[in-house]
């Protein structure tokens, strides 16, 4: 197999450019099929699919599936026209990971899928299989997914100092907490969920870790290699951007849109008067943080090119330590403070979990970019329709 590996570090078995490309011979380009792991933003991909003309495939779990077979399944017209839904096939699986069995990506082959990965797929599927057993194209940079692990030495965070870009400041030891912080870990129980929680002193770090272990939702391990930042008092601003390397005329990045998150229980105890918070039992006064929805927003004007520059500095830092660099959508998850400066606290290297909120309306700064409605899920599809048309495929897939 050939490398393609991010720069300085050695991955022996990643699926390379010379091996997507001896995939592609066999495709055949005009029918193509936009596929995905049935979960996370499998509707807005699937929606920017049909959209752009493309047959869908959503790869299910089962006991997880009528969503995606039933309720949002597509209707055809005698011409061949989606008149209702979004997902064509919806192929029925008894894990998500079964997608990583050989025969089975066979298949994909046959049917020519172009798999769209999203945060599912690298959540039920170890990312080593990702990288080197999932022989199926994939739309979007390959070897930049793996950066998302808070547990990697080459984090996102690594990637945010080398390119220069603003995050919060990390505390090495709990014992040196001297200000409002986060404590970044996860769940011990919900194993995709987060277990963070903030405090202000060491004294209330022990005091919540504590009883979070004794509750079940943090374990010892998880705990002692938690990341703890300073938290940043402010709005919290989900970046939507997309890198197109098909741009020739007009510029690259775009900022299709923004969101932010409902999150539980912490939007319920916001939602209670202090003293009612201060009541509480013990094991309901320390929130949870587990993202169960979003909303659209849209960002002061002022503001917008500082967007743009942290977007383009992520894009340059990517080009120089993951060769071919971010390819398709990225999300920078952002906090804005009093003095209107931005703060990244977490990176997406692929399609952000917020962009449902935009499906088939599309995003407001995207809307007004392309003057129709665009989508995450559809720009996506618009990208790959460009590619075949100019026979750049390879620029694209990975």
């Amino acid at each position: 197999m050939s490398l393609w590996p991010c720069k300085g570090v050695v991955i022996e078995a990643m699926i390379g450019y010379d091996d997507i490309q001896s995939i592609l011979e066999d495709y055949d380009r005009l029918k193509l099929r936009i596929g995905m792991t049935a979960s996370h933003s499998a509707l807005d991909i699937c929606d920017g699919a049909i959209e752009e003309g493309f047959p869908t495939v959503a790869y299910c779990q089962k006991g997880r599936e009528k969503t995606y077979a039933d309720y949002f399944r597509t209707k055809r017209n005698s011409s061949g026209r989606v008149v209702r839904g979004m997902v064509d096939k919806a192929i029925v699986l008894n894990s998500f990971n079964d997608v990583m069995d050989p025969d089975f990506q066979r298949q994909m082959r046959e049917r020519n899928v172009v798999y769209i990965p999203n945060r599912s797929f690298t959540s039920y599927s170890s990312i080593e299989s990702v990288e080197n057993d999932f022989r199926v194209p994939l739309f979007g940079s390959r070897n930049m997914l793996r950066m998302e692990e808070r547990t990697e030495e080459q984090d996102y965070y690594w990637i945010l100092e080398q390119a220069g870009l603003p995050y919060p400041e990390a505390i090495e030891n709990p014992e040196d907490i001297d200000c409002l912080a986060i404590v970044k870990l996860h769940h011990a129980q919900k194993k995709l969920e987060r277990g963070f929680f903030t405090c202000s002193s060491f004294e209330e770090y022990t005091q919540k870790a504590t009883t979070l272990l004794k509750e079940g939702v943090i374990d010892q391990a998880s705990l002692d290699g938690a990341r703890i930042e300073r938290y940043v008092i402010g709005p919290v601003f989900n970046l939507n951007f997309f890198y197109s390397p098909l741009a020739d005329d007009m510029p690259k990045l775009e900022l299709l849109g923004v969101d932010w998150r409902f999150e539980s229980s912490l939007d319920g105890h916001v939602r209670l008067p202090a003293p009612q918070q201060m009541s509480m039992p013990a094991h309901q006064q320390i929130p949870e943080m587990t993202v169960v929805g979003h909303n659209t927003a849209t960002i002061r004007e002022s503001l917008l090119e500082k967007a743009f520059e942290l977007g383009e500095k992520f894009i340059t830092a990517s080009k120089e330590h993951y060769d071919p660099g971010i390819i398709g959508p990225f999300c920078l998850q952002t906090c804005i403070d009093k003095d209107m400066d931005y703060y990244i606290y977490d990176v997406a290297p692929r399609l952000g979990g917020g962009t449902n909120v935009h499906v088939n309306v599309g995003h407001p700064y995207g809307n007004a970019t392309w003057r129709k409605p665009m989508s995450s899920g559809r720009r996506i599809a618009m990208e790959i329709r460009q590619a075949v048309e100019q026979d750049r495929l390879d620029e694209v897939l990975t």
